[in-house]
């Protein structure tokens, strides 16, 4: 076996635990975009945990056919990039945001949880809130119950408290 060929096994079998370790994968074709913006682009999507990266497409096509990921040859055309997350939004959020400024940029489509997704569907992930806003409308709408069960224990006391109050300011007028 040649050098070359034990090392396109060993780049197939890196890209095959890559697709088996993400939740998310964007593809994207990435001519036209200069060494500045490259390099900005990369690291917005390091900062959001995601590793970007230019691959072969006939290794990555093998890879995604081992790992049980059928239907990508329409996507692994011309020059590419992946963008492998383990969040489901994270990738998208940053690749669509950044296509938006730079029309250079282009997803060409992705997989999501082993299903191969289009561009529409990246967008509408893009568009969802951050697991933080998620998060903080859940808590919030926990927290409106107990407030409002806490006003209406306290009601009884205050309204005690009123009354009690407009007793002595009487006495108070009468005396």
């Amino acid at each position: 076996m040649t050098k070359q060929r034990e090392l396109n096994e060993q780049i197939v079998a890196e890209i095959k635990s890559k697709f088996e370790g993400a939740t998310s994968i964007v593809i994207t074709d990435y001519r036209g975009l200069n060494v500045a913006q490259a390099t900005e682009l990369r690291a917005k999507l390091r900062d959001a945990g995601v590793e970007y990266r230019v691959l072969k497409n006939t290794l990555t096509l093998l890879a995604a056919n081992a790992a049980g990921v059928d239907g990508l040859d329409d996507v692994l055309k011309g020059p590419t990039a992946i963008a492998f997350s383990e969040d489901a939004v994270s990738a998208a959020k940053v690749l669509f945001g950044y296509s938006k400024d730079n029309k250079a940029l282009e997803i060409k489509g992705g997989v999501l949880e082993g299903q191969v997704i289009a561009f529409d569907e990246i967008k509408r992930l893009a568009e969802l809130p951050s697991r933080e806003e998620l998060l903080a409308k859940v808590l919030g709408g926990m927290q409106t119950p107990l407030v409002n069960f806490a006003a209406v224990l306290n009601a009884p006391l205050r309204d005690m408290a009123v009354v009690l109050n407009a007793v002595r300011e009487k006495k108070e007028a009468d005396a």
